[in-house]
């Protein structure tokens, strides 16, 4: 087995709620990629309220879905 060191600040340390010296690769792995989905919920969120769609029902989105759909040249259920 390998050895890898990463060093982090202590920002970072206790932003990952880290409690050891000692970490699996898959749990860093794990914790990053909740981090990354985490701060791309929030662009989205934030793009979301931009753009004046934050506040759209889930029926509202299937209306919108369905217009497109059938402005599109292969037809409403081509997709």
């Amino acid at each position: 087995m390998k050895m890898l060191n990463v060093a982090i600040s202590d920002v970072e340390y206790s932003k990952f709620g880290i409690t050891g010296n000692v970490l699996s690769f898959s749990d860093f792995v794990d914790m990053v990629s909740k981090e990354l989905m985490k701060e791309n919920m929030e662009t989205a969120i934030s793009q979301a309220e931009i753009c004046g769609v934050s506040s759209m029902t889930m029926d509202d989105i299937a209306a919108e879905v369905r217009a497109a759909r059938c402005q599109s040249p292969w037809g409403v259920n081509e997709f």
